[in-house]
């Protein structure tokens, strides 16, 4: 697996998608790097030379953030955004859809899943209150 900025990217696909792989980098900025490095986008992951793969990690280091420092920058925003009591930070304190999504239905990924609250039917309040075998 040919490993680039510290990220291993898979090495049966092709070079203009593996390199998706590392954070920060879409296709737009992928296709980029490779028509700067000089680089096949068709070509697969395996079959790039130490020259190539120089190249491209030389583009990426030189131009543009990714992985940890893109990381980092990206949670202090968000921390910040807590910090001073923004609405988006608030949002993101209680783990709530930011962008002004509806939540009275869906947000399930955000939310979890679902917690019933309502009225117990009086057969199960019974059931619940009767003590149990060996009790």
């Amino acid at each position: 697996m040919p490993r680039i900025v510290g990220v291993d990217i898979p090495k049966e696909k092709r070079v203009e998608i593996a390199l998706t792989y590392i954070f920060g980098i879409g296709r737009s900025a992928s296709n980029a790097i490779l028509t700067e490095a000089g680089v096949n986008p068709d070509k697969r992951a395996k079959d790039l030379d130490d020259n190539d793969l120089t190249a491209i990690t030389r583009i990426i280091q030189e131009k543009y953030r990714v992985e940890g420092d893109l990381r980092r920058e990206y949670l202090s925003n968000i921390k910040r955004l807590m910090s001073i009591g923004t609405y988006r930070g608030l949002r993101h304190k209680k783990n709530l859809p930011v962008r002004g999504q509806r939540t009275r239905t869906n947000a399930r990924t955000r939310k979890g899943p679902k917690k019933t609250v309502g009225v117990m039917k009086e057969k199960a309040v019974r059931k619940a209150a009767a003590p149990k075998e060996g009790e």
